[in-house]
């Protein structure tokens, strides 16, 4: 699917991103990048796959470079302004012409889905949350007691940050409402394996 530049507002700064939207009430899908501190952006390619199965189900999608990135102004936050940047995202994302106003889905890889899943279950417009690779051997998850959103936790079984044992002890804590899917050979930067977890990303949504 083809993007376009965007710029929108995040607070006082002004953020960057591409945003693809086929229209015809297409549902709202934002991707959020890895660490900015050690090189992440949205052009990444885990981010391009995680687009890939959202795209192959007709979603409207935005990703962005974070605070501090790329063309993006001020500074890296350390979490809570990129929260507010993926949630700033969100609310242009739903307001562009054709895009669905519901049932709204919240992804990201590594960083990026330690915020995800902050603005996800912050936000009642999120409906779903879709964590690549959490990194919960660098950090916790915060998952508000009571979760009842639908999120997907997907990493690799080589993956040494975000470690089976860890996301399985979380899916256990959050309940039916969590769903865990393990990439075979894959590590936390899934070079090879993009394909693969494009796939379990699109069968999981559909599901």
């Amino acid at each position: 699917m083809s993007e376009i530049q965007v710029s929108f507002r995040s607070g006082d700064l002004t953020l960057e991103g591409l945003l693809a939207n086929p229209g015809h009430g297409a549902p709202a899908a934002v991707v959020c990048h890895p660490h900015p501190m050690y090189g992440g952006s949205m052009y990444n390619n885990v981010v391009d796959a995680t687009l890939a199965a959202m795209w192959q189900l007709g979603y409207a999608t935005l990703r962005f470079n974070f605070r501090g990135v790329g063309a993006s102004e001020g500074e890296h936050d350390g979490g809570p302004g990129e929260v507010d940047d993926a949630v700033a995202a969100m609310t242009f994302l739903l307001a562009q012409p054709g895009v669905r106003n519901s049932n709204a889905t919240m992804a990201g890889y590594s960083f990026g889905a330690m915020v995800a899943v902050s603005a996800g279950y912050e936000r009642a417009e999120i409906a779903r949350i879709v964590a690549v690779a959490i990194p919960l051997a660098m950090a916790d998850a915060r998952i508000p007691d009571g979760a009842s959103k639908p999120i997907l936790m997907i990493s690799g079984d080589r993956d040494s940050y975000s470690p089976v044992a860890g996301l399985r002890a979380l899916q256990s804590r959050i309940g039916d409402s969590a769903r865990l899917e393990i990439i075979a050979g894959a590590d936390h930067f899934f070079g090879g394996c993009e394909a693969d977890l494009s796939r379990a990303i699109a069968a999981a949504l559909s599901a």
